[in-house]
């Protein structure tokens, strides 16, 4: 064996010995969250980044942007559209009416908890692939938990005890807040914190989690249990579809599995954080608020209206009637089903 060729059988033995790729180009992305650095579901971004280069070997390396450095919550879809960022996390809330179908996870329809509510709203793409989503590469959903009412001076303990009050919501929370007699403000979500410490709301209704990650129990006084409407915010995490579509096979491959693991991360991530959110408004000494039964009914029957409106909405789209029935009756079916399995699972939740 000549000098040279022991040296090309040297290198491809520390090559192969390494495990690190060594190809001519790496694949660069940029991934965008507008949620804090420290937030739990920002660091699962940031967790889904590096996974991603550890199982591409080196081959794909994303440059993280989370707390908005790169694009805010309404920006989002369209930044990973136009490749202002190749992947990108938010929710459909900030962008109503361009995600007609699976707005319909925005409605009141029981969703007891993150866990349940994220295997149902990835059942449901999965089996209906609404065509809302054709121009970028969906990587996943997944839904929070409940909206709970939280208010800051006035503690709000039947329906009556809403009326009038200005409580921030976004999306189609806005017209069950309407139906609820409340005042909705629209307003992104970094913006509320001081929004409620200058008074400009009197409230929010959103999941428990908040509390915590993003300090509304440091001026919230009251929690009032509204967990069984059920309503939750359905987040996205998509890529920009052109990038997408230049990747090698194997490549979307890991990014398919890994996407599949991240939806299961954070389902479990929305109860975890729903219980800190409680456990940090306790020790703040908040006061949450149970409704009775009859209060329940009285606020289901005030938003009952609202899925019959959705309907009208979608039939005046173009869908037909039975085809949104068909999603409410899966939705129901699937609603049932993972809540026997978190049970079965022992996943641990809020109520």
């Amino acid at each position: 064996m000549n000098q040279c060729l022991k040296v090309m059988v040297l290198l491809v033995g520390i090559i192969f010995l390494s495990g690190s790729y060594s190809g001519a180009e790496v694949i660069k992305l940029k991934a965008a969250n507008y949620l804090p650095t420290t937030h739990k579901m920002s660091l699962l971004t940031d967790k889904f980044c590096q996974e991603i280069k550890k199982r591409t070997n080196g081959r794909v390396e994303i440059t993280y942007y989370p707390g908005g450095t790169l694009l805010n919550p309404s920006q989002m879809f369209n930044g990973i559209n136009t490749g202002i960022a190749d992947i990108g996390v938010s929710h459909i809330q900030y962008t109503r009416g361009r995600f007609p179908v699976t707005e319909i996870f925005d409605l009141p329809l029981g969703f007891p908890s993150g866990w349940v509510a994220t295997q149902v709203s990835s059942d449901f793409y999965h089996k209906f692939k609404p065509s809302e989503w054709d121009s970028v590469h969906l990587l996943y959903l997944n839904t929070s938990g409940p909206l709970i009412l939280q208010t800051i001076k006035k503690p709000v303990k039947t329906l009556e005890d809403l009326k009038g009050l200005k409580i921030r919501g976004t999306g189609q929370m806005t017209e069950v807040l309407k139906a609820l007699g409340a005042v909705a403000v629209p307003l992104p979500m970094p913006d509320v914190y001081e929004s409620l410490r200058r008074g400009v709301i009197e409230g929010i209704m959103v999941d428990l989690s908040t509390l915590k990650y993003w300090r509304f129990a440091e001026l919230v006084s009251y929690v009032t249990s509204t967990w069984n409407l059920g309503t939750g915010i359905t987040f996205y995490c998509a890529m920009n579809k052109n990038k997408w579509n230049s990747l090698p096979p194997d490549i979307q491959k890991i990014f398919t599995e890994l996407a599949a693991e991240a939806k299961d991360w954070q389902g479990a991530l929305w109860n975890e954080m729903d219980i800190e959110g409680v456990e940090a408004f306790k020790a703040k000494g908040g006061q949450i608020i149970p409704l009775s039964d009859a209060e329940v009914l009285k606020w289901k029957k005030a938003v009952e209206p609202l899925i019959g409106d959705y309907k009208k909405d979608l039939i005046a789209k173009g869908y037909k009637a039975s085809e949104v029935d068909h999603w409410l009756s899966f939705i129901k079916e699937r609603i049932e089903y993972w809540k026997k399995e978190e049970k079965q699972r022992k996943i641990a939740g809020p109520f």
